[in-house]
């Protein structure tokens, strides 16, 4: 099993009325920069490095970052600028995008030099996942939301071109024109960097997943629609003639440790406070209907299930629910070591993912809050999380290819040269 540690990494401000642990409800995209202190956030961006590196110190496989735009509930606006901060001062854990924006990048070239330093600095340490993006980025970033879908799987395919394919070559597609492809900047993967895909709701992304045999990763969802997304990968792969299994899947979901269960309580608690994140629970309202309605960006027959159609409608997922049903959901798991345990077993038991991520230290949550959850989910957690995935036999994609389903070769370098996912 791969474990891996997220955060959104929220512009926290407890001296404003907007960002603070008891903060105005602000709705998406309508609040200036004006407010913004460059002070406060030099001081953030870096206690955010120094929890994933001390993540890494604590024994997570992987540090995963995101992208967000335009907004105070992610300051992750230039993810892959973090990614090479972090491919130099981490040793051992793999960086993981979750993910780059292919359809607002008007230069994907650029984005293949980018992750190749990135994966060359790191020693081969790069998980490359994309993303389509919500409204938020579309409008932010002026990209047409009709060709969102156009956009991105030609990018994908030019980019895997662009790291395989010796040049120079000449592209010409609907959407991106080059004339001359030849980055002298190679990946330290080879053929390239394991991609991964997350998600929520599009039926269009997760089946286009199973069928390249790119791992599926659900972001914080409820159980039962997430196992219906899970059987839904299986089908397609079976479909596409090959066996799925975990080392297919991965889910992301709220996970606190701490020292005591009123400890737990109350920290866990700041999930759903500090910067409106239109994502969370009481935020419904902060969710912008011009972001969520753009055309052609979405459309209702590619939604999962009408559980999540209905979860999509309130502004996303399991992330929207009360606190107190999140807790009852399993999608904030909070408490002592000793409880939490049984509570990631059920998660695990009950989807059987290959790799899974913990996502802790958000919201109104203080820098102690989050390194106090990190050292006691690698002195108790971790192990027993290990133990339990060896029992219920869930490998992760470097475990297992996932292309083939068999083992990885002792050679990383020709482990996976049959599908071009890279085994180390």
């Amino acid at each position: 099993m791969f474990i891996g540690y997220f955060t959104e990494r929220p512009y926290q401000d407890p001296q404003s009325g907007f960002f603070g642990a008891t903060g105005s409800p602000i709705k998406d995209l309508t609040v200036s920069n004006g407010t913004y202190d460059p002070q406060l956030g030099a001081h953030l961006y870096n206690r955010y490095l120094d929890e994933k590196v001390y993540a890494e110190e604590m024994g997570f496989d992987g540090l995963m970052l995101n992208e967000h735009h335009s907004t105070p509930f992610c300051m992750g606006g230039a993810m892959n600028v973090e990614a090479s901060i972090l491919a130099r001062i981490t040793k051992r854990a793999k960086i993981v995008l979750l993910g780059n924006i292919l359809p607002i990048w008007d230069d994907p070239l650029w984005l293949v030099e980018q992750l190749s330093m990135i994966d060359m600095i790191s020693h081969g340490r790069l998980v490359s996942g994309w993303v389509r993006g919500t409204g938020r980025e579309s409008v932010a970033h002026n990209s047409p939301p009709p060709y969102n879908w156009e956009r991105f799987q030609e990018a994908h395919e030019f980019i895997v071109k662009a790291w395989t394919t010796p040049g120079p070559f000449r592209w010409e597609g609907k959407h991106y024109q080059f004339r001359h492809v030849n980055p002298w900047v190679r990946p330290y993967q080879q053929p390239h960097p394991q991609i991964w895909l997350p998600g929520v709701i599009s039926r269009d992304s997760l089946m286009w997943a199973a069928e390249k045999r790119i791992p599926y990763i659900m972001l914080s969802t409820q159980l039962e629609p997430t196992r219906q997304a899970f059987d839904l990968y299986h089908e397609t792969a079976a479909e596409h003639g090959y066996k799925s299994g975990p080392q297919n899947l991965g889910y992301l979901w709220k996970v606190h440790v701490d020292e005591t269960e009123e400890l737990a309580e109350q920290t866990a608690r700041k999930y759903i406070q500090g910067p409106s994140n239109p994502f969370l629970a009481g935020n419904e309202g902060t969710n912008n209907p011009a972001l969520t309605s753009l055309p052609g960006l979405t459309s209702r027959h590619r939604v999962l299930s009408t559980q999540v159609a209905a979860t999509r409608q309130r502004g996303g997922g399991a992330l929207s629910a009360p606190y107190e049903k999140q807790i009852e959901d399993y999608t904030i798991i909070t408490g002592t070591p000793k409880t939490v345990i049984p509570k990631i077993r059920h998660v695990l038991e009950y989807l059987r993912p290959g790799s899974v991520f913990f996502w802790d230290g958000d919201g109104a949550m203080t820098h102690d809050d989050a390194m106090r959850s990190l050292r006691l989910m690698g002195e108790e957690v971790l192990p027993a999380v290990r133990e339990i995935a060896k029992e219920l036999e869930l490998p992760s994609s470097f475990d297992v290819n996932p292309a083939t389903g068999k083992p990885f070769d002792a050679d990383p370098a020709t482990a996976n040269a049959e599908d071009g996912h890279s085994a180390d």
